[in-house]
């Protein structure tokens, strides 16, 4: 099976290949060089060996071996056949791009015979040097930046493994977790942003343990509240009654004190009703089902100004969007909850609501003339909370905006198209 290279194989391995790739480009251009160095320097030794042999046969003195033993590139041969040449591993190389070089042969007056040849060997000598030079070089080179990338490299991976701790430890619930400050300006905008993601994460984890010990105690205080009003109200309205049951059987022979009793137990029943309807109000909006979102705000809004002799301003499309249980649910609550708080927190003399539908945006606006914001109502209770989670369940986000000369505006615009029923 084959086994990914590691992120250290494979920078080596990209480090070598480029230093292959730029040496066989630098030996390629010293060798096209270097050839076109020893044609310049053949040509002047072959005028020369072109002298020499047309003066050799009438002064052979010039042939004597102080005056020849350092002319470069020459070789001059006084036997029949070539001299044996020293191994050069550029020979091969040398021998199909010089092989047309000229060859002079001298008949002495002594009777001997000379043979001056033009030769490459020594700039071939030269080269070979050069070429080692080279390669030395080049293998320094590659050690050095095979060290240096793998140092670097290694530095990367140990942030690297540093932040995957990091984050695993986060995924493990530890959101205390945070990473140290490198030197590197990269390395510190990283843990900058892991450290950021994660105190996000413990902040957004500390709200939800309050909203969820705030929601908790709320449940706890609803249940009281309806058991308070199940035991004091309806509770009493029933003993109530069931004592005036027992009163009209006792009276049954006067029929005045029948009629009478009868009386009010209507009113008592009525009373009943009213308390039962009320309470069936607050748990769970009925009216939704029966009369539509536009229908049962205005309700609201309508029932909300007689409780709290406030003048509540409706202003409704006449043709909203049909939404589903759950999306109607969210709004109605929104709405409710932000005339709650109204009612407690704002002192306002008149409230506006507005619930209008614009492209794909249904836009619920709750205005009023109160406090506003101000810093002794800066601090988000679990009214405002539960707001925003219903209005984020609804895909949209809650605005508080200051109003004009003074009080709120509450604004949450919901992309109706994704809750139609």
């Amino acid at each position: 099976m084959f086994t990914p290279l590691s992120a250290l194989g494979r920078a080596s391995l990209l480090v070598s290949g480029l230093f292959v790739g730029v040496l066989l480009v630098c030996l390629l251009l010293m060798l096209r060089q270097a050839e076109l160095d020893i044609r310049r320097e053949l040509q002047a030794a072959d005028s020369v060996a072109r002298f020499l042999a047309q003066r050799a046969a009438d002064d052979p003195s010039l042939l004597h071996e102080s005056l020849t033993a350092n002319l470069r590139h020459l070789e001059f041969d006084w036997d029949a056949g070539a001299p044996a040449q020293p191994a050069n591993p550029l020979a091969g190389w040398a021998a199909g791009r010089f092989a047309d070089l000229p060859h002079y042969r001298v008949a002495l007056a002594d009777g001997r015979g000379l043979s001056i040849r033009v030769s490459p060997a020594d700039e071939l000598e030269e080269v070979w040097e050069s070429l080692l030079q080279l390669l030395a070089l080049f293998a320094a080179a590659w050690l050095l930046c095979l060290g240096a990338s793998g140092w670097l490299v290694r530095r990367g991976l140990g942030l690297l493994d540093a932040v995957l701790r990091a984050l695993q430890a986060i995924a493990g619930g530890a959101l205390q977790t945070r990473l140290p400050d490198c030197a590197q300006p990269e390395a510190r905008r990283l843990a900058g942003q892991v450290n950021a993601m994660a105190q996000s994460l413990q902040q957004a984890q500390q709200a939800n343990d309050e909203l969820t010990r705030a929601l908790l105690a709320l449940q706890e205080a609803e249940r009281t509240r309806l058991a308070h009003a199940l035991h004091d109200d309806l509770g009493q309205i029933l003993a109530g009654m069931r004592a005036q049951l027992y009163l009209l059987g006792a009276c049954r022979e006067q029929p005045q004190q029948v009629e009478t009793i009868s009386q009010r137990l209507l009113d008592t029943s009525e009373q009943m009703q009213q308390s039962f309807r009320s309470l069936v109000r607050d748990l769970y909006p009925v009216m939704l089902e029966r009369l539509g979102l536009a229908e049962a705000v205005r309700q609201l809004g309508e029932q909300w100004q007689q409780y709290q002799g406030v003048p509540c301003e409706l202003e409704l499309d006449s043709a909203l969007p049909v939404l589903c249980a759950e999306a109607r649910a969210h709004v109605y609550r929104l709405l409710q909850e932000a005339l709650t708080n109204v009612a407690r927190h704002a002192g306002a003399q008149r409230v506006r609501v507005v619930l209008h539908c614009r492209g794909a945006s249904l836009r619920l606006e709750v205005s009023d003339d109160g406090r506003g914001l101000t810093d002794n109502n800066l601090r988000e209770g679990v009214g405002l909370r539960s707001m925003r989670e219903r209005a984020r369940c609804l895909g949209a986000d809650l605005q508080l905006h200051g109003a004009e000369p003074r009080g709120l505006r509450l604004c949450v615009d919901i992309p109706w198209r994704e809750w139609t029923a």
